[in-house]
């Protein structure tokens, strides 16, 4: 895991846009100045000891350098060593349905939004306790493994949209699979799946599946979203338009209040209604609260090594460079340079060969 100590100094970065930028200006005021003293042929006799590209080079490093004191002061670091913490808490797989039925408007501001909220008050409930996050609809898949990351799993509850699932309809078989797989190997019954759906389930394997995971000590709990008179399903971006069967007309979904319940008397849990009141939690929490917390083992990186060192290397080479380039043409250079010391001796070799 790699991170910033001091994250809030990488702002700092934006200087070096704002340095370019003003560097091109003062080079092309330079050059426009000294256009006007005459030709180019004239201007090399008046400065010979001008250089067109040793400033680029001076403020390239110059920019090195910046970036690499930005980033010394910003303390890169990363993890280099992982232990186990454990915990007493729960596991806990919460499978939302996101079956276009959800956007029905029966629960304010529509039963997706409502889940959603639900289930971040939920998560700031939790302590020690692991979650995982599957979404459904005629398909399901994990949309967040089983973490202890209270904050990544607000994000990717808020990510939730229907538009995740192409395959529609309601299959809350295929959640409890996915569920019962996301857990830990322990055998510590410290196990839940809460299910949040209106319960317009079109297969009918669910019960059997709910059974399954009781036998592996795992219960079910089921919150139902929506109202048992039913709303008709807005199409998204398009109002007042709504969803239409065949015929043309208007779908009405309602809450399947008894295939909810059936799903957690089988599970051995409890189903607990959502309406505009309420949510519920407080019955979900209570019930949560009856199950006996077990060892929850979370890996963590426990140590993070400073890349100070190399980093502040960096930088001291890159400033003392900056320092030695000159703006001007050096003597000592041109003295030095390759092609010159290859022709004076060529011509020492020369006149030594005619003697």
């Amino acid at each position: 895991m790699f991170e910033f100590g001091n994250p809030q100094y990488l702002k700092l970065l934006w200087l070096i846009p704002i340095a370019i930028a003003a560097f091109i200006a003062w080079r092309y005021i330079i050059n426009q100045r000294i256009k006007k003293l005459g030709k180019a042929s004239i201007v090399e006799q008046l400065m010979p000891k001008r250089s067109t590209l040793r400033p680029v080079y001076k403020f390239i490093v110059w920019s090195l350098a910046v970036i690499s004191l930005v980033f010394l002061v910003s303390r890169p670091r990363y993890g280099v060593r992982t232990e186990e913490v454990k915990r007493q808490g729960l596991e806990l797989v919460i499978a939302l349905d996101i079956s276009n039925s959800m956007l029905a408007e029966d629960i304010k501001p529509n039963r997706l939004t409502a889940a959603k909220r639900a289930i971040n008050q939920l998560i700031g409930q939790l302590e020690n306790d692991r979650i995982s996050l599957i979404v459904f609809a005629g398909d399901a898949f994990t949309q967040l493994p089983m973490t202890s990351d209270y904050g990544a799993a607000r994000m990717f509850v808020d990510m939730v949209e229907p538009e995740l699932i192409s395959n529609q309809g309601t299959d809350i078989s295929t959640a409890i699979n996915r569920a019962l797989v996301s857990f830990s190997n322990s055998d510590v019954r410290n196990k839940a799946i809460i299910i949040i759906s209106d319960g317009e389930d079109h297969e009918d394997k669910a019960i059997e599946l709910a059974q399954s995971a009781v036998e592996q000590g795992i219960r079910i709990f089921t919150l139902g979203m929506g109202l048992p008179e039913g709303s008709p399903i807005p199409i998204k971006n398009r109002p007042n338009d709504f969803h239409r069967d065949r015929q043309g007309n208007t779908v009405i979904t309602r809450l399947n209040e008894g295939m909810l319940q059936q799903l957690a008397s089988a599970g051995n849990g409890a189903y607990i209604r959502a309406n505009n009141q309420r949510v519920g939690l407080s019955n979900l929490f209570d019930e949560l609260n009856k199950i006996e917390k077990g060892e929850v083992v979370e890996k963590v990186f426990a140590e993070y090594e400073e890349q100070f060192v190399f980093i502040a290397a960096l930088s001291f080479i890159l400033l003392i460079l900056e320092l030695l380039i000159a703006e001007r043409k050096s003597q000592f250079w041109q003295k030095i340079n390759p092609l010159k010391i290859q022709k004076r001796f060529f011509k020492l070799t020369y006149s030594k060969n005619e003697k």
